[in-house]
């Protein structure tokens, strides 16, 4: 049977829900290959004409919840920009290739298929094996703005809920939810639509107070699959207004102190750097990141692999 040919919208910004699974026993993703998804998406996201609304990586299956912009939104310059940004700088995109690349960068079906081949090349090579990694094609739901769009992306960050993996959403980091709250959304990924600009909701911090909320109380309904949330814990945010503490905020940023090869003050973080440098998969320097939230601190990203296993 041939396949249904795929709905797209490309004369407006469209949303859409997609979700692909693995073709592999068990659940393949763990925490380093999550990390690498979040982080390729990032990167992806950065070159294509793709907003990012709202992800979850769980352990065998991925969501996402992507507005692609036209390609009439965007000029050749800003193409160019795009590209060397993601190619290098040394890199020139000819006027030529513009007519190609306008087309690719808007199109839902290159942006996903980059990022599951890029996945895919990522985990073969770390495990050391040929193969297929992903099952079926992927799917794809266009999603309406407003009310819809808040529901269906609450869906997405109530998965680790629904599966028992944690009690809150925000405690599972690799989602949306828990993106925005463990890092303050970090180098500003992910979009702070929420659904809610519709309601007129303005204020970024608002936005995300309100869409906590919104996610407690979705999770708190009565459903016939999965987990929901304890009684206690809606009523203890309900208590708190869904405003995160100082405490929490603290406690969310915590994972660097597991998570990063170095962290302490800026200085600190640079000298040993360089005294481990040669440990590192790097020619280059790289800069200390300032933790989101702790002030004067900074954290480098992990040791490789490599390194860890030798230690």
């Amino acid at each position: 049977m041939a396949r249904i040919p795929r709905i797209i919208i490309d004369d407006e910004p469209a949303v859409y829900h997609v979700m692909s699974r693995s073709a592999l026993d068990g659940f393949p993703f763990e925490d380093a290959e999550k990390d690498f998804f979040v982080n390729l998406l990032k990167k992806l996201s950065r070159l294509y004409f793709a907003e990012i609304i709202g992800f979850c990586c769980m352990g065998n299956h991925f969501h996402l919840l992507v507005r692609v912009i036209p390609e009439v939104n965007f000029s050749n310059r800003e193409i160019k920009r795009r590209y060397k940004q993601y190619f290098g700088e040394d890199r020139e995109l000819t006027d030529g290739q513009i007519p190609y690349y306008r087309s690719k960068l808007s199109s839902l079906s290159e942006f996903i298929k980059e990022v599951k081949q890029g996945f895919s090349r990522y985990y073969n090579k770390r495990h050391n094996r040929r193969g297929f990694f992903w099952g079926d094609r992927f799917k794809s739901v266009i999603v309406e703005n407003g009310e819809t769009m808040i529901n269906c992306l609450a869906y997405i960050d109530l998965n680790p809920v629904r599966a028992g993996i944690v009690e809150k959403p925000e405690d599972y980091r690799w989602s949306s939810i828990g993106y925005h709250v463990q890092t303050g959304n970090r180098d500003r990924f992910l979009s702070t639509d929420f659904g809610l600009e519709e309601f007129g909701v303005l204020d970024t911090q608002e936005r995300l107070r309100k869409y906590r909320e919104f996610v407690y109380e979705t999770g708190a309904l009565e459903h016939d699959k999965g987990a929901r949330f304890d009684r206690e814990v809606l009523l203890k945010e309900q208590k708190n207004d869904f405003t995160l503490t100082r405490a929490a905020r603290f406690r969310y940023r915590t994972r660097y102190f597991t998570d990063s090869g170095i962290i302490g003050t800026k200085e600190f973080v640079k000298v040993n750097f360089h005294r481990f440098k040669h440990l590192l998969q790097t020619k280059s320097d790289r800069a200390p990141k300032r933790v989101s939230g702790l002030e004067g601190i900074y954290s480098l990203k992990r040791l490789s692999e490599k390194a860890i296993l030798n230690s």
